[in-house]
């Protein structure tokens, strides 16, 4: 159950240039508190695989420091330039593999179902992202630049996820408990 111990969640905007991130703390019923957000910058200059390294070594300090059990990142989108959803890609990766050796539990989210979790609308502008942000955290100002206010809202989604079982978690019957169709259709016949 996620309401019954305290979670730190770990919420990631992956950018190349720009990596925004929230560390969100979810304790039961309590409000949720903002512990950190910020973002991580890369050279536009350097060479893809230094940026990498310093994206993933920015990732393992937040890990490092905050000690999340959960990381929520925000899932690829399909941008018009081919390269830039590739090399987005390779930023998640780093991002996902630095999560994964932590032994965090990772759960990945579409744009808009973010900004349907925190704004109600799957269309949210950064400006509505961003006020949504501060009134669900009580802040007296929203989180800048508007790439940190974006991994919050990662974070944030999924804090404010209903408690469902993973799709995993759920115990079949054996399989020779179940017959298929066509074994029905042969058994009337």
């Amino acid at each position: 159950m996620r309401d019954a111990a305290p979670v730190v969640i770990l919420g990631i905007d992956p950018g190349t240039a720009v990596t925004g991130y929230g560390v969100v703390r979810k304790e039961g019923r309590n409000p949720l508190t903002l512990i950190e957000c910020g973002v991580i910058r890369t050279k536009p200059r350097d060479e893809l695989a230094q940026r990498l390294a310093e994206i993933h070594d920015g990732v393992l300090e937040l890990i490092r420091r905050h000690k999340p059990t959960v990381l929520a990142i925000e899932d690829i989108f399909y941008a018009r330039n081919v390269r830039t959803t590739v090399v987005l890609g390779h930023a998640r990766g780093v991002i996902l593999l630095a999560g994964a050796h932590a032994a965090m539990e990772i759960h990945e989210y579409p744009p808009s179902e973010i900004k349907k979790a925190v704004a109600g609308t799957g269309a949210a502008t950064k400006v509505q992202i961003q006020f949504m942000v501060m009134r669900l955290l009580r802040l007296k100002s929203a989180p800048q630049p508007s790439d940190a206010s974006d991994g919050v809202a990662a974070a944030l989604t999924y804090a404010l996820m209903p408690n469902l079982p993973k799709i995993e978690a759920i115990r079949f019957p054996s399989s020779t408990a179940i017959r298929s169709a066509a074994d029905l259709g042969r058994a009337e016949r």
